[in-house]
């Protein structure tokens, strides 16, 4: 049975002891990262402070909860969390907008983990991030090629990779120190780097379990910006209507005008879209027991609905809150920034549609209604 998390509660159909073990263990995880956030990572409190002093006890926070290690398993010292939980954790975590590379991190311990190899400590970035990108890695273990827009690359010690080998896909680790550095950054002003590998020794390798690939480890980052937009515009729809509802003109709440109301409404429609779209690739995922096709259905129909929702919906908010939501001192920004920049990670949604629709076109007109009523 399918278990649905909302903003307005759980609900679930006739819960096997196995589904409510699952959730329970969920709820835990996600309970977990809400008090941590709530503590040492409040948007409004980190939006005045100066300086970066914040960061290092919110990651140790995290570090020591288990939560950076949520998607390796125990045996290798993680925390053995199933890929749902992992993708409900961002989805909370996203919704306090703090710059820490928690989902970089995550998917980089899932990479190591498909490997069997041991997960260094610290905060860790995946690669390569964008379509189209190939690593190489030699016979003397040494890794060659360029992996642009790699998320907080800078900020770890760490690279875990996907190259080639003689054809086939292997899992490496890189210590990032090796690496040429070209900086950039996103619309949120976070870390977006071109990582340079000019035949950098691998500290380890192993070879890839059958279907991980480029694409996958493409489609898993998808996924977890689809749950990162979710969850940052569940906050931004709380915080809009909260502000409607305090806001006077004309001697009553902006909330009583009917323009304002269009617009939340609208906001809670996008919001709930895309709360659908990453769940369902969460989950599907997360069962892997579909076939390419589906799973490709599944995450391109998640990061492009959940961008075209976190472009609809930074829009209403800006709008309904007027020109303080693009003060420095108000925290809308953190949250529309970052939903802007998450719509480009691992793919924009041009990029989802096109390879959505030339698998549509491949399967011929016959094969659309089966897979998606198999769904």
């Amino acid at each position: 049975m399918q278990v649905y998390r909302t903003s307005a509660g759980l609900s679930t159909l006739r819960p096997s002891r196995l589904t409510l073990r699952m959730s329970e263990i969920s709820n835990l995880a996600a309970d977990a990262t809400s008090r941590i956030f709530r503590a040492l990572g409040d948007p409004q409190t980190l939006n005045s402070a100066r300086g970066d002093a914040w960061r290092e006890p919110l990651w140790r926070a995290l570090e020591e909860a288990g939560l950076t290690r949520a998607w390796v398993p125990e045996a290798l010292g993680g925390a053995g969390a199933s890929l749902a939980d992992g993708f409900e954790l961002l989805r909370v975590a996203a919704g306090f907008a703090v710059a820490v590379p928690l989902a970089e991190t995550l998917l980089a311990g899932w990479l190591l983990a498909q490997g069997g190899l041991e997960v260094p400590e610290g905060a860790l970035a995946p690669a390569p991030a964008r379509a189209g990108e190939q690593l190489a890695l030699d016979r003397e273990g040494r890794v060659s090629g360029r992996a642009r827009a790699v998320p907080f690359a800078r900020d770890g010690a760490h690279v875990a990779l996907l190259a080639r080998r003689e054809g086939q896909m292997v899992v490496a680790l890189v210590a990032r120190a090796q690496c040429a550095l070209e900086p950039g950054v996103s619309q949120a002003g976070e870390p977006r780097d071109t990582l340079i590998f000019d035949d950098v020794p691998a500290l380890a390798a192993a070879g890839a379990p059958p279907g991980l690939d480029e694409a996958r480890l493409l489609a898993m980052g998808a996924a977890a910006r689809a749950a990162q937009m979710s969850g940052a515009l569940e906050a931004v729809l709380e915080r809009t209507a909260a502000y409607a509802a305090e806001r006077v003109a004309f001697g009553r709440p902006i909330a009583k005008f009917q323009a304002i109301q269009h617009g939340l409404a609208r906001l809670a429609c996008e919001t709930a879209a895309a709360l659908a779209a990453a769940s369902s690739a969460a989950d599907a995922l997360d069962g892997g027991a579909l076939d390419a096709d589906s799973d490709l259905l599944e995450v391109a129909s998640a990061k492009i609905r959940a961008g075209e929702a976190a472009g609809a919906g930074a829009a209403i908010a800006h709008q309904v809150h007027g020109a303080i939501g693009f003060s420095a001192e108000h925290v809308l920004h953190r949250y529309t920034q970052r939903l802007w920049a998450w719509r480009d990670d691992f793919g924009a949604e041009a990029e989802w549609a096109a390879r959505l629709g030339r698998m549509l076109a491949a399967r011929g007109a016959g094969a659309l209604w089966p897979l998606l009523a198999s769904r």
